[in-house]
């Protein structure tokens, strides 16, 4: 009676413990995907503030000034 009682819980422990790794597992994916969604947003945003800031040098330098007055 004893020896089913320890198989049982074994048993009920090993399930559990694979359950909780099959669910990190799932966890580790989904942030994985979310760090590189998150990486990708990043990279665009730095691509778009590099062309905002092309667009200002190219108003604010002094030679396009001048041209602009000259016309």
């Amino acid at each position: 009676m004893r020896s089913a009682f320890y198989l049982a819980f074994v048993v009920f422990y090993l399930t559990a413990i694979l359950i909780f790794a099959v669910y990190l597992r799932g966890a580790n994916k989904r942030m994985f995907y979310m760090l590189c969604t998150y990486k990708a947003e990043q990279s665009q945003l730095k691509q778009e503030l590099w062309q905002k800031q092309l667009q200002l040098e190219s108003l604010i330098n002094p030679a396009a000034i001048s041209q602009r007055l000259d016309h």
